[in-house]
């Protein structure tokens, strides 16, 4: 008899990515039934900044996709009571946080730590906008004053000034 998979993959997924889109992927390929959870601004918040992208967007985006079956809040850090309510086997997410889920392991939970590697990730990319952004402002603020235009506005040729 024929034992279904279910796989959980879980993310904030602010400025949505290509690695994101991989691990979700790579979920997809890992059983026949995905899940995908979303953390909260809440959540996200009690640990570092907020994501730029709001909740309510981030999840529309995620839940437009093609691959999850299902797409849902994901409110704690703690996956305990999310993989005993949902039956999950295999559980997904970035390797930036090896080993913190390997607690899982104990409820009989395959863990997968996705290696984003020297890719993409919303840190970087926030990082670098804010490095162009601040660029972008020197080159913006750092002019020379012109001279005021002497000549007059003719009302009759709005193309000619008067000499």
């Amino acid at each position: 008899m024929y034992m279904s998979k279910v796989v959980y993959v879980s993310g904030t997924f602010d400025l949505f990515h290509n690695n994101h889109l991989k691990m979700i992927n790579y979920g997809r390929g890992l059983g026949d039934t995905l899940i995908v959870g979303v953390s909260t601004d809440e959540l996200v918040s009690s640990y570092k900044k907020p994501p730029i992208v709001p909740f309510e967007e981030r999840i529309a985006i995620i839940s437009g996709l093609r691959d999850p079956d299902l797409v849902i809040p994901q409110r704690t850090l703690n996956h305990k009571d999310t993989v005993k309510k949902l039956n999950v086997d295999i559980f997904v997410i970035g390797d930036d946080w090896y080993p913190k889920y390997d607690y899982l392991k104990e409820l009989g939970v395959k863990v997968f730590y996705f290696p984003y590697g020297a890719g993409v990730s919303s840190t970087d990319l926030k990082k670098r906008v804010y490095d162009q952004y601040k660029k972008l402002l020197v080159d913006v603020d750092i002019h020379p004053i012109p001279e005021p235009d002497t000549h007059e506005f003719d009302e009759n040729n709005p193309d000619a000034t008067a000499p």
